[in-house]
């Protein structure tokens, strides 16, 4: 989890500079877009959505916007289509990726992809080559504010959380993948401030030194700002020194 704590970590900083450059807009639109496809347009009924509008505040969108893309996808203001696709291979020191992607084009979409991992050092593999590595789980983090580890475990586990793990100031909550809204409105009701998002995470992880941290953090970020990428996840795991180190770096 030490891994997955500190890109999660890392995709929250750069989520705020995406946001300056309105990338973060087109791609949460995407998300909305699919969510609506898949379930209607109302977020009272459609939990994938609920999802997706509270994603689309966190970057701060305008109301206009979520509502504009809604009614997009919905029929209502024209139509779009995405095609959900998902990436795999690996980066260096054998660590798998697992690459998220909504697109209008896989004709574009799959030749840019792979040849940002061959830029970076990686190979992008055929499907399946590391999928069966990652489960599906519901990631929520939010403020400890003030409360004891063993506070917070029966907080999440009363909300109807699988587990708990704390980063600093900051509690990691998973639960089952469609089990996540519940708990995000439950922990919502006692006062906290959650913010979730459904995330694959590596069953087995492989730990890295420095310089192949920083080679495979460089190739994810490269590949996370194509504007069809979504999400990006590894099997890397990043002690403590490491971590550090990579902080002091600017990481």
């Amino acid at each position: 989890m030490a891994g997955h704590s500190k890109w999660a970590n890392i995709k929250h900083k750069k989520a705020a500079v995406d946001a300056k450059r309105g990338a973060a807009f087109t791609k949460v639109v995407k998300v909305i877009v699919v969510a609506v496809k898949k379930g209607g347009p109302d977020p009272g009924m459609n939990p994938s959505l609920r999802l997706a509008v509270e994603k689309a505040r966190s970057v701060n969108m305008p109301k206009d916007n979520i509502e504009r893309a809604i009614k997009k996808a919905s029929g209502e203001d024209g139509s779009v289509t995405y095609e959900e696709l998902t990436y795999e291979g690996y980066a260096q020191g054998g660590v798998a990726l697992l690459v998220d992607a909504l697109t209008d084009n896989k004709n574009r979409t799959t030749p840019e992809i792979r040849k940002i991992f061959e830029k970076g050092g990686g190979n992008m593999g055929e499907m399946g080559c590391v999928n069966w590595m990652f489960n599906t789980n519901g990631v929520i983090t939010m403020p400890c504010m003030g409360k004891t580890e063993d506070e917070l475990m029966e907080v999440a586990l009363e909300a109807g959380a699988d587990d708990i793990s704390l980063d600093g100031d900051v509690a990691e909550i998973t639960t089952g993948p469609d089990s996540m809204t519940e708990v995000i409105d439950a922990l919502k009701a006692q006062g906290f401030d959650p913010s979730g998002d459904v995330a694959k995470i590596a069953e087995n992880t492989v730990s890295v030194n420095l310089e192949t941290a920083k080679k495979i953090l460089r190739l994810m970020d490269n590949i996370e700002e194509h504007e069809d990428v979504q999400n990006v996840y590894s099997s890397m795991d990043l002690s403590a020194e490491v971590q550090e180190a990579l902080e002091k770096e600017g990481f």
